[in-house]
């Protein structure tokens, strides 16, 4: 160790956790280094159970807990020992002129207000499981981190551990500088966390400051593109999804997996298990096919049969537990990912055997009705909307043209508008039978989604030696209203003998119209599905 790592031994340590995992093993540790120990509350109990020596902040501070544990370290003995400069003259004279004693060691983890919050607690206590004294020391530890070293969390006792060992009871600068980077972004997700939570319960939507934060899930190899840095992170919206899956094999997940898996799993989210069996194939965060069953088995074949050529290489999501039939026959051609809410133990094995397929399993379905928040990222700033809640089942179906659909036509204008609302725009979606056959996305005219969408189902068709494309006889989903009867008109010449959209263009009269003059039968939903 060299003085440009600007040694400082620990000679005293202020302990207060509520998470007290590890906590004894560690403590330990620091008296074995001689390090003198204060604590707090339960940790005080906890360290002397154990059998150490370790001293009440309230002999510290010459003031006991009060006020139900609100104020027990928020004390000068106490925030004079973690900010006070150890080389600054003045700093030393005040703290012998007032019996301050050094902190050269906090270990702080907060008040649990995140979990409080998730198990569903009601206002009171969320709001006493919010921390004031813990983010008051971090942040002051943090500050000071040219002489104090500031903990968060127990994963990284073992690295303040390994410097004690290594340098006669000192910590580096190093280590002191990333520990304080660390505290103040856990202070600011703490925060962030308050803040959001306030605002919910306030029913507030854009509040004067809006904060983010994040805990660390896994460094990715690279972003969207190889020179990009990324990393992907867990809020604390414990929505189930790929932030929350459990993975049993497979490669790290990369980046553009991630994305895909998301897109594909909020898509299955709309299929109720207890209804029916689904299955959503999804390529560049688009689906690519999307039908339903009676089984698994039967869903993934109708899914993979809308276009089989961008299957290739796809994210698979499920509606239930895969099974091993469905294993077997996705095994059949190259897939990047399945998520499911579970597997079989046979579906396992069978997944098993190709060591490069991941295999996520969530636990259960995200609910496409629950409220939360979207963000995305413009140069110099945050666009931050209410999530897409809004459910095919919940709305009305509207009939505006003088043929109504049939039964067998409402049931697939549903299912398509299901669709639609995770297809990025402009979003056309041909289905039959409950199924996808054929699916135009992204374009810049409506028009044109009509026609690629038509065109891929041709392309199927093909492959599936098929006399003519599934799309004839279908119904079609238009994510938006059609400004011009043109949009539908393709559609209608793709063979499609009903149409649902959400209405409300100037034109909606000429659609109409256009849609009469062709025998065709249209509902509107006065719901649109925009997808950026």
């Amino acid at each position: 160790m060299t003085e440009t790592d600007h040694p400082r031994r620990v000679t005293r340590a202020l302990l207060s956790v509520s998470d007290k995992t590890g906590l004894i093993e560690f403590a330990q540790a620091l008296a074995a280094h001689g390090v003198e120990l204060v604590s707090t509350g339960g940790t005080a109990k906890a360290i002397a159970s154990a059998g150490l020596k370790v001293k009440d902040v309230s002999e510290l501070t010459g003031f006991p807990e009060m006020m139900d544990g609100r104020v027990k370290t928020l004390h000068p003995k106490v925030h004079g020992g973690l900010l006070a400069i150890r080389d600054n003259k003045e700093h030393a004279e005040a703290m012998k002129a007032h019996g301050i004693a050094p902190i050269d060691l906090l270990v702080v983890n907060l008040y649990p207000f995140e979990a409080t919050v998730d198990k569903g607690a009601g206002f009171e206590e969320c709001i006493e499981n919010i921390d004031i004294g813990g983010p008051a020391m971090i942040r002051a530890a943090a500050k000071n981190h040219d002489d104090v070293a500031v903990v968060v969390e127990a994963q990284d006792y073992k690295a303040v551990l390994d410097e004690l060992a290594a340098n006669k009871g000192a910590t580096t600068l190093k280590l002191r500088r990333r520990l304080a980077a660390k505290a103040y972004a856990r202070t600011a997700a703490y925060d962030a966390a308050i803040s959001n939570w306030f605002n919910r319960q306030l029913e507030i939507d854009a509040p004067d400051f809006r904060a983010f934060g994040g805990r660390l899930i896994q460094s990715l190899r690279y972003g969207e593109n190889p020179h990009q840095t990324a990393a992907f992170y867990a809020t604390p919206d414990k929505r189930p999804g790929v932030s929350t899956a459990r993975q049993l094999q497979g490669k790290e997940l990369s980046y553009n997996n991630i994305n895909d898996t998301d897109a594909a799993y909020e898509c299955i989210g709309e299929f109720d298990a207890k209804r029916t069996a689904a299955c959503v194939i999804v390529k560049h965060a688009n689906p690519c096919g999307v039908a339903e069953g009676s089984d698994l088995v039967s869903a993934y074949r109708k899914a993979l049969a809308c276009d089989s050529t961008s299957a290739f290489g796809g994210i698979i999501a499920m509606n239930r537990a895969l099974d091993a039939d469905t294993a077997r026959e996705i095994t059949k051609i190259f897939t990047e990912v399945i998520i499911a809410p579970g597997a079989s133990e046979e579906a396992i094995a069978i997944i098993g055997a190709r060591k490069n397929l991941r295999l996520l399993l969530a636990g259960s379905l995200p609910d496409p009705r629950a409220p939360g928040l979207t963000a995305k990222t413009v140069a110099g700033g945050l666009l931050v909307q209410s999530r897409d809640n809004a459910v095919v089942d919940d709305m009305t179906f509207k009939v505006v043209t003088k043929r109504a659909p049939t039964d067998a036509e409402m049931r697939d204008l549903k299912f398509a508008f299901r669709v639609a609302k995770h297809v990025k725009s402009n979003t056309i979606i041909y289905a039959k039978d409950l199924a996808t056959v054929g699916i135009g996305a992204g374009q810049m005219s409506r028009v044109d989604s009509a026609r690629i969408a038509a065109r891929k189902a041709q392309d199927a068709a093909s492959e599936l030696k098929l006399a003519e494309p599934l799309t004839k006889g279908s119904v079609v989903a238009s994510d938006a209203f059609f400004p011009f009867a043109d949009g539908m008109l393709a559609c209608i010449e793709a063979g499609a003998t009903a149409v649902v959209q959400p209405g409300g263009s100037m034109r909606d009269d000429e659609v109409i119209k256009a849609a009469d003059e062709h025998g065709i039968a249209m509902v509107f939903t006065g719901t649109r599905h925009f997808r950026h």
